[in-house]
């Protein structure tokens, strides 16, 4: 008897919607990205208009970081037990109601709680793009545009929200930084409707009940302690005390997870050293990229005299070449040299535009002394975000998608919380001492809030330098990390 050759099964058609998905949920990841900076701008409108303190400041802030911090991981989990669109369509649905709270706040109170909605709506928003992201796009060309496209939204979020806060501010009111959002999550939600699939589960969802209260207790008190540090100090019990439970908590997750029946964060995508190379890479970038944002933003409304629009178009020509470094990175530099020599080699090209920056001064001009260091970076953050999000989802189980793509976000998010935390304690500390050393005077000031960026910026450039060394020695080989996920658990579509 002539035995019959097994066949494999024919591969899996691309989505004819994958770039209406790509649409889709980059509009919902911008929205997401540019709300951690575009109030910032208009906080000393919404003070004068709403009469808080400057106590109370930092809590229009942080009660959006805590509540997205410490909820991404159940956020991702929930997407991947019971669906990723309808879980998309309720976070768009959510963040633009909690926005819409919080842009017709009349009291301090009622914006801080509008705030924390947009934080827990955007921890159910965030992980689920990606995973929409990763399990629509199959085949490892298209992968690789789509993680390009991503990845320069998540990099140049951060200056857009700053361009956008300025305009809307300068030209409608504080209130408009909110309201946008209505716009952006009205086209997320008519595109999800048109453009998303739904997916069928085969077997009944469970959750991890205790490793959720856990590790959203963790990441709670890790990203509450950040936050205090930046207000208090780092010797107060309200930021080392915080910092030592969310490290407990979190390593009380961790063992957990490994006896955990249904585990909220399955520590076999953790294992892969790649995957792990990518997290690592996406942390780092978030703590280095504050002491762009945050001080060069310092650093040209405070010693150049610029607005907040103005400002803002100042990061444009970043952005520009962060988008074009993005393709360039996921076409050609990653797929020929892989990851292990493209994510090294921006952060190494982010660290030396850093160094540039610290050679400005008062009398510094936009055009010979921002601008090149500005573009070198932008070029940089574009070989280190899309290999490193691509790397930190691909061959990931359709099953573990949500899981992987929270751990993304949450990279992004703590590392936020320590960039802003660390830096601006470092810069703190930085004037206090030049003022003890110097008599005070206008001219000792503006020279004390310059060293105070400069030492930022030299913090940050050591911070991509270590994160150069780590990320080189972690990732393995010279492949690329947009390897086409695992799909033999990916669920039926309807």
């Amino acid at each position: 008897m002539t035995d019959i050759p097994s066949q494999s099964p024919p591969a899996q058609a691309p989505d004819p919607r994958r770039w209406w998905v790509l649409a889709v949920v980059g509009t919902a990841q911008l929205m997401v990205v540019l709300d951690a900076t575009i109030v910032n701008i208009a906080l000393p409108s919404a003070q004068r208009d709403l009469g808080f303190s400057d106590a109370d400041r930092q809590w229009v802030v942080t009660a959006y970081s805590l509540a997205f911090g410490s909820l991404l991981l159940l956020g991702g989990r929930l997407a991947d037990l019971f669906g990723p669109k309808r879980f998309f369509l309720a976070g768009a649905v959510g963040f633009a109601a909690s926005s819409a709270l919080a842009g017709a706040a009349g009291s301090f109170e009622l914006l801080v709680a509008g705030r924390a909605l947009q934080g827990l709506f955007g921890a159910v928003l965030a992980p689920t793009a990606l995973t929409l992201l990763n399990i629509t796009f199959i085949t490892a060309k298209d992968r690789a545009r789509a993680f390009g496209v991503f990845g320069a939204i998540v990099g140049a979020g951060g200056a857009i929200g700053l361009l956008l806060g300025g305009l809307l501010t300068e030209h409608l009111s504080w209130r408009w930084t909110l309201y946008v959002n209505l716009i952006f999550a009205a086209l997320a939600l008519i595109g999800g409707l048109l453009a998303l699939r739904q997916t069928r589960r085969d077997t009944r969802p469970r959750l991890d009940l205790p490793g959720t209260l856990v590790v959203s207790a963790g990441l709670f008190c890790l990203v509450y302690g950040l936050s205090n540090a930046d207000t208090h100090d780092w010797g107060s019990p309200l930021t080392w005390g915080f910092l030592i439970a969310g490290v407990v908590l979190i390593a009380v997750f961790g063992f957990w997870q490994t006896r955990a029946a249904h585990p909220l964060l399955p520590l076999r995508i953790l294992r892969d050293r790649n995957r792990a190379a990518s997290y690592l890479s996406i942390l780092i970038a978030a703590v280095g990229t504050f002491g762009i944002f945050l001080f060069l933003t310092y650093y040209m409304q405070t010693t150049l005299g610029y607005s907040p629009v103005r400002t803002g178009c100042a990061f444009l020509p970043m952005i520009a070449v962060l988008v074009v470094s993005a393709q360039m990175s996921t076409n050609l530099t990653v797929p020929k040299l892989g990851a292990r020599v493209a994510v090294p080699a921006g952060m190494l090209l982010g660290a030396g535009g850093l160094v540039w920056l610290t050679a400005l001064d008062l009398h510094s001009g936009y055009a010979a002394h921002v601008l090149p260091p500005l573009l070198v970076i932008g070029f940089g953050m574009g070989h280190v975000m899309p290999p490193a999000i691509g790397g930190a989802t691909a061959g990931v189980a359709a099953s573990d998608a949500g899981a992987a793509s929270a751990t993304v976000n949450t990279m992004q998010q703590v590392g936020g919380a320590i960039g802003t935390a660390l830096l601006n304690t470092l810069a703190t500390s930085a004037a206090t001492d030049y003022l003890k050393s110097h008599p005070p005077n206008p001219a000792v000031v503006a020279e004390a809030r310059l060293h105070s960026f400069i030492t930022a910026f030299w913090w940050s450039a050591g911070i991509f330098t270590l994160g150069a060394l780590a990320t080189g020695l972690l990732f393995r080989n010279r492949t690329g990390t947009t390897s086409q996920p695992d799909r033999t658990k990916t669920p039926a579509h309807l």
